[in-house]
């Protein structure tokens, strides 16, 4: 039976083994898809890797709807109201009017 230093030096061996194989692999893989690539011309977009659909997914921000008449701040009406609206029951009077 070997003893636990020779099965960790083993052990170490075979993770650097599997390290090595694993590198050569992936190095052969993407070896072969830049030749699928260039064979057949694909680009980003069909690979799903376009940027302008990232892009559109992001949110603009809200068009104001309140704005306070004394300080010109301006909130949305999402989220949590200002300080300038808390406790107003009536908040007409501070809607926009477009």
């Amino acid at each position: 039976m070997a003893s636990y230093k020779q099965l960790t030096a083993q052990l170490e061996k075979l993770h650097k083994e599997v390290a090595a194989a694993r590198e050569k692999e992936v190095e052969q893989a993407i070896a072969d898809i830049k030749e699928k690539i260039a064979e057949y011309d694909i680009t980003a977009e069909e690979l799903g890797f376009s940027t302008p659909r990232a892009a559109s997914a992001r949110k603009k921000p809200l068009p104001a709807r309140y704005m306070n008449p004394k300080t010109g701040e301006t909130w949305s009406g999402r989220g949590r109201a200002p300080g300038w609206l808390t406790g107003v029951k009536n908040r007409d009077r501070f809607l926009i009017k477009e």
